[in-house]
Parts: structure tokens; sequence; C-alpha cells
């Protein structure tokens, strides 16, 4: 599925592997083609929530692995399905899914920077594969700051991030890194104040990459259906709903 550019700001969503550079998804008795399913929960709440920001783009980034390739297809072809009206209209015209190479995390997400800023986009925040409760306000938000500031950063509990954003005239390459540091998020925040560029801060989330971080988010989903938010992380819900009666 292809998109035509026509908005400044993109939201690139970078699918991660089960253990990445410095990381993995380790959730507990969750694990293989369940874990899969949750994952690729993750992947469809993570675009949904992308689609509620209004004029930006949304790209979605794998590996050029069949396994892969198989994920994003299911993930597509379940949205063209169940989106509708409004929602099936933007999916389709701002939607579009991107190969890369099979490199260590650092590398790929600096490919994915030079893409988007190849392509004409101003503005790019790029989010991993494990934050299905980032809501689509704390998307909203982090692009408003990337367009007052050289870069936007959301930290997480362990000194990495959840999401991290560029404006085109401020270029850090993030494959310099070492993203298995613990420092990480202080190391690439500290080469942008020694470059003088501004950078704003979201508050600190986290990814869903242990047992206790999994806990967190059903319990974040939760607090939103008491409040009446039913759309919020639904598709992770949804799955993980199914997995634990599988589970019992």
């Amino acid at each position: 599925m292809s998109a035509t550019k026509k908005n400044n700001s993109v939201i690139a969503i970078c699918i991660q592997e089960p253990y990445e550079d410095g990381s993995s998804m380790d959730l507990g008795v969750i694990k293989e083609d369940e874990l899969r399913k949750l994952h690729q929960a993750f992947i469809t709440d993570t675009i949904n929530h992308a689609l509620e920001i209004p004029s930006c783009d949304i790209l979605l980034y794998y590996i050029d692995q069949p396994n892969r390739h198989h994920l994003v297809e299911i993930v597509t072809k379940y949205l063209s399905g169940k989106l509708s009206g409004k929602s099936a209209t933007n999916f389709k015209k701002r939607f579009k899914s991107i190969k890369l190479s099979k490199d260590p995390w650092g590398k790929r997400i600096e490919k994915v920077f030079k893409d988007c800023f190849k392509s004409g986009y101003k503005h790019v925040l790029v989010i991993g594969s494990r934050t299905p409760t980032v809501h689509s306000s704390k998307l909203d938000t982090a692009l408003k700051m990337l367009k007052e500031s050289d870069a936007v950063f959301g930290p997480t509990p362990e000194g990495r991030y959840y999401l991290i954003g560029m404006s085109k005239e401020s270029r850090i390459n993030l494959a310099e890194f070492d993203w298995k540091s613990p420092s990480i998020y202080s190391t690439v925040a500290d080469a942008f104040t020694e470059k003088e560029l501004a950078w704003s801060e979201l508050e600190i989330w986290y990814c869903v990459e242990s047992p206790d971080e999994l806990e967190l988010m059903v319990r974040d989903i939760n607090q939103w259906r008491f409040e009446g938010d039913e759309s919020t992380a639904r598709e992770t819900e949804i799955a993980l709903e199914r997995i634990l009666a599988k589970l019992d």
C-alpha cells in the first residue's frame, strides 16, 4: 500500500525485533505465536493512534524478511478491511509500508530519518512497536513540540527512548551511538546540547518489554475504559484477552 506525500510531518513506526540492541520483549508466559499476535496488536494500535493525528503521514518500516513481510501484510489487510469512512480514507492516503535492511537498531532508525527527510518531510517522529499505550494525544504533543524545537525526546524509566523526533535542520547521526548503553538517552540529549540545538522532552513513559510493564499496560487500559475511552489500545486489549483465555 502506498501513500502520496502531502504533509510536512510524518510519524514513522519502526517494527522492532524480539531482541534488539540493549532491549528485548520478554513477557513471561506469553511466548512464540502468542507473543507474535500481541506484537501485531501493538503495531495495529500504534497505527490507529497515529491516524488520529491530522496533517501527518504514517510510515511503517520493517526488516526485509519473510516473517516481517507476513506480519505487515496481516496488519495492513486487517486495517484495510476494518476501517471505514474517514478513517479508511486517511489510511489509504496517508499510510505506507517500507522495507529496511537488517541492521542494528541505531543504524535502522538513522536510515528512517534519512529516508523521511529525503522524501521531503520537515518534521519526523520515530516510534517503536512496543508502545501500544502511547496515546494519540502524546503523538500530537510531540509533533507540536517538534515544530518549535530541533528535537523531541520521549524517555523511558530505564534511560532509553520510547519516541524520538527531529527536524530537518538539526541532524545528529544516531548510528554513531551505542544503543546497548543504559545511558543512551542522556548520551543523545547531550550531543544535541553540545551542538547548541534546542530539544524538548515528553513525560516519561514505558515500552512493554517485561511482565511488570505488561501489568502497567493493563492498568492503563482499564483506567481509559473507566473514563469512557473505548478506542485507545483496543486491539491490544482484544488480543491480550484472547491470549489469557487460551492460557487459562
